[in-house]
């Protein structure tokens, strides 16, 4: 069974430079450089497109992991949404929302998962990884709508 959970972010960024920012590999890697992560295959600098892959590798819970995603749908500078080709989890799957009124862009992400492992997977997903998920999206997100470069 997935898990899913949603994060609302507000900014004074554009909903195109926030968007731009929001596919950038860059901004992404610096954005995360806690846990080391890094594009080690695909699109490893710039903005991502539609069909393209990057393969991330990055140190989650002491352990080395990699993980290639794909985007699998955009509508710029609405939607994009990028699902695990290969990796880690069991599936994932990640749709980047963006409106904009009154010169407030509004971010909304909505991460869906499903960990490996069956029962014990289904445990340690609902009590420890959409947690750490949830916070490693709004460490990344705070990261964005500081960002003034785009």
């Amino acid at each position: 069974m997935a898990v899913s959970f949603t994060c609302t972010t507000c900014s004074t960024l554009s909903r195109e430079a926030l968007f731009e920012l929001d596919r950038d590999i860059d901004v992404h890697t610096a954005s995360l450089a806690h846990s080391r992560e890094r594009a080690v295959a695909g699109v490893a600098h710039g903005p991502i497109q539609l069909g393209q892959e990057v393969t991330w590798r990055a140190w989650h819970f002491g352990v080395p992991l990699r993980m290639t995603s794909r985007i699998t749908q955009m509508d710029a500078p609405h939607r994009f949404v990028d699902e695990q080709v290969k990796g880690p989890f069991a599936s994932f799957r990640h749709v980047h929302d963006f409106d904009s009124s009154a010169g407030v862009t509004t971010m909304t992400d909505h991460v869906e998962f499903t960990a490996p492992c069956g029962l014990v997977g289904r445990i340690v997903e609902k009590l420890v990884l959409a947690r750490y998920l949830r916070r490693l999206i709004e460490t990344r997100n705070r990261h964005l709508v500081g960002t003034t470069r785009a």
